[in-house]
């Protein structure tokens, strides 16, 4: 059974197809943050440190740590800021991290001061980006994302992104670098551009798992860009790249109704054993009184004019 381990000073974390559904929060990445890029640019690390906290409070597994905060001269600003961004966030919480740069100075700088065994995000199937990141992985023996992309761009079709998977494990294996510690990102498409990204990725998933047999993670929120009420779509999602195979995704651990997606299929998955983590979050959980319930002075619903026009057509029916 394939099994990538991560870890940080004090605590051990498995990402396996046998193993619960490994949440690795998304909150710590400046891009599309302007506020927050703009806070961690200025040397202000208020909103890193209230993230790290509550993405732990709220279930992730793991942090993914970004500082890309400008694309001018990245080589020299980012390594630097990731550094600091790492040692304060490994000084906060004890999960394992993600160190998340697109930057190779920036991810040999956070490797060398980074505890335990971190994720790298990531590798891309091109030549000269293999060549970069391959032997620092080797170097500092982590486990790296791999993302199925390659000099001709990202493929529409779910095989030719296969097949980049497949090119970046052998070449990993040529550094000596096991399957196990190659995670794959079989990249999510929106699916409101895409009709059919969902089915492309559930059938890429089962590829990946039953010939590469490797771990598997994704940029979760992807697949709803674009369309209203995007975190129903996501936890939909979760369920459904869990029972093709996904094990780990990079997204918002601070989302109740995804999390409790998460928790409800390692439940169904067998990977949470007698429901124990299941029964310990929300044996004290009450539900909320539905939306359309009209408040008891008989004034308008909190939902506004278009729910409470249904709930009154109900009544009058």
């Amino acid at each position: 059974m394939t099994r990538t381990i991560v870890a940080s000073a004090t605590r051990e974390i498995v990402i396996g197809f046998d193993q619960p559904f490994c949440v690795i929060g998304e909150r710590i990445n400046p891009t599309g943050r302007k506020k927050l890029a703009a806070e961690m640019a200025a040397g202000n690390f208020e909103t890193v440190k209230a993230d790290a906290l509550a993405q732990v409070a709220a279930g992730a597994t793991m942090l993914d740590v970004n500082a890309g905060v400008t694309a001018v001269n990245p080589n020299e600003t980012e390594p630097p800021l990731l550094v600091k961004t790492l040692e304060m966030v490994q000084e906060l919480v004890d999960v394992p991290l993600s160190i998340d740069s697109s930057v190779t100075a920036a991810i040999q700088a956070g490797l060398e001061v980074a505890k335990g065994r971190p994720l790298v995000n990531s590798v891309t199937g091109e030549e000269e980006k293999l060549e970069a990141i391959l032997p620092l992985i080797k170097k500092y023996n982590v486990p790296v994302v791999a993302i199925s992309n390659d000099e001709s761009g990202i493929s529409e079709d779910p095989d030719v992104r296969f097949e980049v998977a497949r090119k970046i494990v052998r070449h990993a294996a040529d550094y000596g670098i096991p399957a196990h510690d190659i995670v794959v990102d079989p990249l999510v498409m929106p699916i409101g551009a895409m009709g059919t990204a969902g089915q492309q990725v559930f059938r890429l998933l089962r590829r990946l798992r039953e010939e590469l047999k490797v771990n598997t993670t994704c940029g979760l929120s992807n697949v709803s860009f674009g369309l209203p009420h995007r975190h129903g779509i996501n936890a939909g999602f979760i369920p459904m790249v869990i029972g093709a195979g996904m094990t780990s995704a990079i997204m918002n651990p601070c989302r109740p109704q995804e999390m409790e997606a998460v928790r409800a299929a390692n439940v169904l998955n067998g990977t949470d054993p007698n429901c124990a983590n299941w029964i310990m979050t929300y044996r004290d959980h009450q539900p909320s009184a539905p939306a359309s319930a009209a408040p008891a002075d008989g004034g308008a619903p909190s939902g506004g004019r278009r729910r409470g026009g249904r709930a009154a057509r109900r009544a009058a029916g």
